[in-house]
């Protein structure tokens, strides 16, 4: 039988790398705004500065490596780097963490693996992991929300927080800054105090972290916009977030005084983010879609063990970081059946 095929100009698809990383950007806003509802204007700060810090690093690696500059700068791939790092830093942290931060994730995550579509980590979780480990202190002073410190830290405050290290009007930065939900809960737990105890703290909502539900809610939407625009598929975020509510729902009916529920899990902390704008970086990530399953699946069961039993209160970053080191393996034995075999 003989098919009627047409010669070439073919139909571009009609997506490209600008407009894919641009639909990214456009997902991400809502979240956004729902932080500054919340927490102050000190995550538009970290984005600007970011920002600014992402384009002017890949200018100089691109020239550096005699490379055009016009048609990198304009891909949107350093603004997507800049606004995910941007996502989980604090509000309040100074002004040199987000520089230095977007830098090290541009400039070693990204260039010196070859630019865009070389790099075997995600930048943006790179940069955000070197700042972790170097800086504990800065990277764990998040703010209260304003309905519990009684303050709201506008637009001034925040920039003065950032550049000068305290609010104006003679507040204290102490008087402003609380722990994390994470790592309040993580605390506690070893204090011997039971997850009913602790929630009764004011940091706490319904099901999650309060605040950070509503946050949650609104990437999530994000996410799934993202994949009703096939910019991404559902592989990897549901086998995230299945993976991670599998794991600690065991553990909570074990004993729910000891290991909080799945729901605290999934909305609190960078869960939903990671499993919809990081982990399903098209680049560091598993590509055939039965490899996305058991790639997110790892991602979700990493989160939890780090939270439960590792040093740190959150454990996206880790787990997506080691997830990243076997999506080459898990490609070679995950590959599709060629048509006809």
């Amino acid at each position: 039988m003989q098919f009627k095929t047409s010669p070439a100009p073919f139909t571009h698809q009609g997506t490209s790398v600008p407009q894919i990383m641009r639909q990214v950007l456009y997902a991400l806003i809502p979240g956004f705004a729902t932080y500054v509802w919340f927490f102050g204007w000190g995550i538009v700060v970290n984005i600007l500065l970011c920002s600014a810090t992402a384009l002017t690093c890949e200018a100089l690696m691109l020239w550096l490596r005699n490379r055009p500059l016009r048609p990198f700068l304009t891909d949107n791939s350093a603004l997507v780097t800049a606004w995910l790092l941007a996502s989980a830093l604090p509000p309040f942290a100074p002004w040199w963490i987000s520089v230095l931060g977007t830098a090290f994730g541009i400039i070693f995550a990204k260039h010196l693996y070859g630019g865009l579509g070389y790099n075997l980590f995600n930048p943006a979780v790179v940069g955000y992991a070197m700042l972790l480990i170097s800086f504990p202190l800065e990277m764990t002073r998040w703010p209260a929300l304003a309905s519990l410190s009684g303050h709201y830290p506008g637009l001034l405050d925040s920039l003065s927080i950032t550049f000068t290290g305290q609010p104006m009007g003679g507040l204290t930065l102490d008087a402003l800054s609380s722990a994390t939900p994470l790592d309040t809960m993580k605390t506690d737990l070893t204090q011997f105090h039971t997850v009913e105890e602790i929630k009764r703290n004011p940091l706490f909502g319904s099901f999650g972290a309060r605040g950070w539900e509503w946050i949650g809610s609104v990437f999530l939407l994000g996410g799934c916009w993202l994949i009703y625009k096939r910019v991404i598929t559902w592989h990897i975020p549901v086998a995230v977030l299945g993976g991670l509510f599998f794991i600690s729902g065991i553990f909570f009916l074990i004993d729910a005084d000891l290991y909080p529920s799945p729901l605290f899990h999934i909305f609190t902390g960078g869960s939903i983010i990671g499993a919809f704008f990081i982990a399903t970086d098209p680049v560091s990530a598993a590509t055939s879609n039965k490899g996305r399953l058991f790639y997110g699946v790892g991602i979700g069961l990493l989160i939890y063990i780090t939270r439960t039993w590792g040093g740190y209160p959150d454990g996206v970053a880790f787990a997506v970081l080691l997830m990243n080191m076997t999506a080459p393996t898990i490609d070679y034995y995950t590959q599709p059946r060629v048509f006809g075999h």
